[in-house]
Order: structure tokens, then sequence, then C-alpha cells
């Protein structure tokens, strides 16, 4: 079939053939309804009158149309025009990785990151069960802002239905390149995901020395080379990487590094400068719930967060962050292995056991290196007696570590009621869970402490805190529940001033209750002086400096958050609002991917995913990703309704809008819903009028979202409306804001 510009496949023209390969032919095309560019692929005729390689094709762009990953190769559509079946994808402008290394050997950290991009695709791939099959430099992508992309999943190359003959195809013709396809592939044994890591391997070693890692002057020298050979050694690359790479080339399929994002993880970090020297590091793994109390699990966590914090205030000890730690919660692997994961000399180990008020703690101090105990103990006392307990923890590891903790280093304690300070432990363990059902909670614990203990400044900081999130997504109404989280935010400065939670409490509530910025700026500011080390502060302050459009200033508060914590759900989804705020939208899915690897029960991330998805123009992703955030909230955030509907309304789905529009309105006669909702809603479908109504009703309201206006991509045009302009006036933003 001949194809020229002009021709039209469905509702896409051609515009000019882009290559060809052996599978079909890729043309440049204008998708005239979205206005927008587009790839096609053309399979040719001998493909496209083959039912079974038809129903192949068809199985698996339906499984591939199923993933939504910012580095695989998005398909849009696909079709058959007279006779011929075409896929429609995503169109990009750089390079494949063929290109970039006939230029020369890629700088070794450049490499890592292209490697650990790829198999973070290729995780998100294999989760669905699909197995790529021709991982090489031919079918990997380097945009031309940076970003990689695998390209060709089973539609260049499609796999034959029977798994034990994937190798060939009835013609005889080998379904892949050889000196990329594994050993098992070659023996005919089939494919599998860690076949992928071995292909991944070869291209990773091709890209560090600029030579193939097998070769032969045919295709079948090349398939012996895989089969029989080990790649010369790898020169100037530190030996971290080269282990990696080796790992991934091995003929033993069960000896390479799976699954994909492991191999992601350790490229990532050998990319990382080299770690302190040992015997200056420690992992405080999670304490076991020995109990098997659901009741009790506020009890391990608060003293492994109690003895971190702690031990945080050794010098010269790097302490690995609770949010990296967590993640082993539940680990079954043992604890020399999660050391030697974490790159940690020493790890703590503990299980709690609370009988009746008697509280059992088993600890454990193991030398990762030498696989030895350094200290072990086992406490038996009265629960009034758990902050003993933890001080006498945390000293006897200082002790065993040969540092000392000095009187100012020592843990404060914020009250001696330690009835007072389990239920703090219990308003906190809620609090991290950020429900509504676990932000109602934890308001009765803390108010509970603050009961027992009327001067207890952490936990008005505590309710302070809850008081806010409610407020924030109108789970209660704004204006009552940012009043009250006010007062509690200023019981704690007033019970102990130099409290840097309690500061960072009144900076949150001055930005969403008051858009008082330069107060709040004063808070934020105190309550890192008190503590420089402060998430919360970090990420709230940066909130802020977005919202107010101070983008350098954010993204330094981001970038010392994510050292602070690189695997809180907090910092991730905030680095992929900042980088979506700047323009960045391939940056900004990048970071919604890792932070959803990380964290995949956080629906914020897949809230601002969606965000990303929307200004890219691939509104499916987009519906889906805000379809995730609904599910994981219960469809209890008016923020993810809102969102969702506003993107059903622009993808033409008007009627599933007004359906959560006149949702919304029912809820609104008995629950507290943000205004900035239904004003999305409305804008989606056009309702600029209707729109504004609820914007200004927002303003009224104290709607905290409102503070999403001036920078959310989503407002712009209203942004631009003299309606819009009177808004952001009443926000009270800063002068050298950018808006």
């Amino acid at each position: 079939m001949s194809i020229a510009a002009g021709d039209r496949f469905g509702p896409y023209e051609i515009v000019v053939a882009l290559g060809a390969g052996g599978m079909g032919q890729v043309y440049r095309a204008r998708d005239r309804r979205l206005d927008r560019d587009v790839a096609i692929k053309v399979l040719p005729p001998h493909l496209s009158e083959n039912p079974q390689a038809l129903a192949r094709f068809v199985k698996e762009t339906k499984a591939l149309a199923a993933l939504s990953h910012p580095n695989l190769l998005a398909i849009f559509d696909t079709g058959v025009e007279n006779g011929t079946t075409y896929a429609v994808t995503e169109l990009l402008e750089g390079q494949t990785i063929r290109q970039l290394i006939s230029k020369g050997p890629v700088e070794w950290k450049k490499a890592a990151e292209i490697g650990a991009a790829v198999a973070d695709g290729l995780e998100a791939a294999h989760s669905k069960g699909i197995t790529h099959r021709d991982i090489k430099p031919e079918n990997l992508f380097l945009t031309a802002n940076g970003f990689v992309k695998v390209l060709d999943f089973g539609i260049a190359h499609v796999a034959p239905a029977v798994s034990g003959d994937e190798t060939l195809t009835a013609s005889g013709l080998i379904v892949g390149t050889p000196g990329y396809l594994s050993p098992e592939q070659l023996r005919g044994e089939g494919s599998t995901p860690v076949s992928d890591i071995f292909s991944l391997g070869a291209v990773l070693y091709e890209m560090l020395c600029g030579r193939r890692a097998f070769t032969g002057a045919t295709a079948a020298e090349a398939m012996s080379s895989v089969l029989r050979d080990r790649p010369a050694e790898l020169s100037n690359v530190p030996q971290d990487l080269k282990r990696l790479v080796d790992l991934c080339l091995e003929k033993d399929a069960f000896r390479r590094v799976q699954p994909a994002r492991e191999l992601a993880a350790q490229l990532r970090a050998a990319q990382a400068p080299p770690a302190p020297a040992a015997g200056d590091s420690i992992a405080v793994l999670p304490f076991v719930n020995a109990s098997n109390d659901p009741d009790s699990e506020y009890l391990s966590e608060g003293l492994t967060e109690s003895i971190l914090n702690s031990l945080a205030g050794i010098p010269r000890l790097r302490v690995i962050p609770r949010s990296t730690v967590f993640r082993y919660k539940g680990s079954d692997k043992d604890p020399q292995t999660l050391g030697r994961e974490l790159n940690v000399r020493v790890v703590l180990t503990g299980r709690v056991t609370l009988r009746g008020e008697v509280l059992v703690i088993g600890t454990e101090l193991l030398d990762v290196q030498e696989g030895a105990q350094l200290w072990g103990e086992r406490f038996n006392r009265k629960l009034s007696d758990i902050f003993a307990i933890e001080e006498e923890i945390a000293a006897k590891i200082s002790s065993r570590l040969r540092t000392k903790l000095s009187r100012a280093e020592k843990k404060k304690r914020h009250t001696e009621d330690t009835e007072a300070y389990q239920l703090y432990l219990k308003g906190r363990h809620h609090w991290t869970r950020r429900t509504p059902d676990e932000l109602m909670k934890a308001v009765a614990a803390f108010q509970q402490a603050i009961d027992k203990d009327p001067e207890y400044a952490l936990a008005y900081a505590g309710l302070a805190d809850c008081y806010g999130a409610l407020g924030t997504y109108s789970i209660l109404p704004p204006r009552a529940a940012f009043a009250r989280g006010k007062a509690a935010a200023a019981a704690a400065i007033a019970f102990d001033n130099e409290l840097a939670e309690a500061h960072t409490s009144r900076a949150f509530l001055l930005v969403i209750s008051e858009y008082d910025w330069a107060s709040a700026d004063k808070e934020f500011a105190r309550a890192l002086e008190l503590n420089p080390d402060s998430l919360i502060a970090h990420y709230w302050w940066s909130m802020a400096l977005t919202s107010s459009g101070r983008h350098a200033e954010a993204s330094r508060h981001i970038g010392r958050a994510m050292e602070l914590e690189p695997l809180s759900p907090l910092t991730g989804h905030a680095a992929t609002r900042q980088a979506l705020y700047e323009g960045r939208t391939e940056v900004a899915l990048q970071h919604a991917a890792a932070a959803i690897a990380a964290n995949p029960a956080f629906f914020v991330t897949y809230g601002w995913q969606g965000v990303a998805y929307l200004v890219k123009g691939q509104m499916d992703e987009a519906i889906g990703s805000f379809q995730t955030a609904r599910d994981l909230t219960s469809g209890r955030h008016s923020w993810v309704i809102g969102s969702l509907g506003h993107a059903l309304a622009l993808s033409g789905r008007t009627e599933q809008a007004r359906a959560m529009l006149a949702e919304l309105i029912q809820r609104s006669s008995r629950e507290p819903i943000d205004p900035i909702a239904m004003a999305q809603i409305h804008d989606g479908l056009g309702e600029e009028a209707e729109a504004f109504e609820w914007l200004e009703k927002a303003v009224e309201t104290r709607g905290m979202l409102l503070v999403l206006f001036p920078c959310d991509p989503r407002f712009a045009a209203l942004r631009a409306h003299p309606r819009g302009k009177a808004i952001l006036r009443k926000l009270n933003l800063p002068e050298e804001s950018n808006q």
C-alpha cells in the first residue's frame, strides 16, 4: 500500500514518513480532532492480513493501553483503514539510544540514569504481565528534554501465542535482535521479565563502553556469543555500577538483579555520592508489634520514631530517615540483608509486646559487615516507664557506637505524663494516615492527651495539624476548622515558644486561612531556626512559596525535604507539583512515577500525576490517575472529585461530568464541599460564569484549595479573565510573586 502526505487513517492525516523497518512504516500525522501531532505505525500487508498476527496485535495493544507510565510510549488509538491496520502513539522528538551511542560512550552517570528510567518503565509493564522481548538501543528513546521512553511493546515484534516457541516465528525468523536476546530466549525456553533485564544489561554495557557486549560476523555468531561468552570487563566505571551490569548479564536468569524496580533502585544508588565511613551509619528498622493487636500498633511505631529521632541528635552519625526505614515494615528479609540494602554499618531491630500494663521490648543491635551482635537486651517494664526505656535504648546504642549524647542533644521531654505521651503517639499514628476517619481519631487522641496534661504543647501542635488537614479537604467546614486549628497552634506556642512544630502549624494555618504570606514566612523561618531538619516545615513552606509564585525558593525547600526524607509521600508529590507549576511536565511525571512506586497508596500524588497528563493532552491517562485517587479516598475528597469531573468534561464525557457535579451538590447539603471542586467541573464544561461564582464563594469561605488558583495550569484561562485577576488580588500575593 502506497501512503503519501494528505492520506487519512480515520481522523488522522499523514504529514510525512519518519522511518521504516521490517515490521512497518512510521509516519508523523495530525489529529484534527484534538489539534495535535501524533505518530502512526502502519503494519505491512503480510501482518495486516494474518488473522493470528492481528489477534495478537489487538490483544497486546489493549493491554498496553491499560498502562500509564511516563517511561512507556503512550498508545492513543488503533484502527483499520482500507484493510491496513495501524496504531497511533504519542509523537517523540529527540534521538534513539542507538543514535546517542553512535557519538561515543555515554558518561556513566547519564547511562545509569537512562537505565533506571528504562527499568521503571519495564516494571510498569511487568506488573501487568507484559514482557518487552526486544530491548535494544533502537527501541529506547531519549526525548529532546532528556526524558526516556521505551518503544515497541509487542507492536513491531509480535510474540507468538505459544510461550515455549517464543524465540522463533512460524517462518523461522527470530523475534528480537541477536546480541540482546537473553540466553533462555535463544534456547527456546520462552521469555520472562528477567529476560528484559538481560537485554537492558546489554544496552547498559554498550552505553558505558561504546561497543556491544556480544558480537559476531553473523546473527548465529552473535547468538552463540550470548550463550558462551562473558563480555570484556568495563573500565573507568564505578565498581557498584560494573557489578550491576555483570549481574544483569548473568547467563543464569535466577542470578540476575530482579525485579526491574530493584534494578532501578540500585542504578540510582550507584549514582549517589559514596556513603560515610563504616561505623557512623545506622538504620532503626520498624519495631515489630508482637502483640498482634492493631490497637497497640501506635506503640511499636512510636517507639521506633522516638528512638530514631534521639539518635538523629548524635553528631557524625548518619541515621536513615523515617520514610526509608518504614518501607521495610513487615518485611521478611533478615536484618543483615536490609542493612546492606540501606548501606549502613549497623541496624537496630526490636519487638514490642504489651501485656496489660506491662511493656516487653526485645532489642538487638547488629553489625551488618561482621554479621555479629553488638548489643541485645530485653526490657520488661511498666507502660508508665516508656520514657525511661526510650532514653535507655538510645543511650546504650550511642555507647556501643562510641559516641555520646550531650545534655543539649538529648531528646527533650514535652510532658512527664506517660498516659498523655501514649495518647500523643496514637494521635500521630492516626494523623499520618490522613483519611477522614483517621484524622478524626487523631483529633480525639490529641484532645485526650491535652486533657491529661493541659500544658502539652506538642499535643496542641498535633491538634492544629489535624484541623488544618480537616479544613483543607473540607472534611469539616473550613472556617470553623481553621479557627480551631489557629487556637490550638496559639496554645502550643504559648506553652513552648521554642517548639518548631508549633510555629510550623501556625505558619500553615496563616497561609490557608488568611493568605497572610509575610507572617507565614516569619513563622516558617522561626520553625527552621529551631529545627533546620523539620521535614514538615520545609514541605509546607515550599507549598506556600509555590502557590505564591516564588518557585526558586520553593525548589530549594523541596530539595532539602527530599534530602531529609527521599521516600516520603509528601516530598514526592511536592516535587511533582513544583515541576508542573514550572512548566516541566515530563519532569513532573518522572517525579510522580517515582513517588507512586515508593508510596502506591498516597492519593495526592495520583492527583498531581493526573494534572500532568491533562496538561499533555493525555486525557485517558489523566482520568485514570484521578480515578485511582478517588478510589483510594473512597470518593470523600471533593478536590479529587472536582479534578476527575473537570477531566471528564474536557474529554467530552459531559454526562459523567454533570453526574459528578450533581453528586457534589447533593453532598453539599449534608457535608462541606470545597467550592474549588465545583468551579473545576463548571470550567471543564465551558461554563465560565458558574466557575467564577464558585471561585468567589471559595474566597468567602476560605476554601483552602484556592491557594492552587495562582499557579495550577488548569486555571490559566480563568486567571487571565478580569474576574480571575480580581480573585488573585484578594489572595494578597507577595509583590515578588511572578503572577
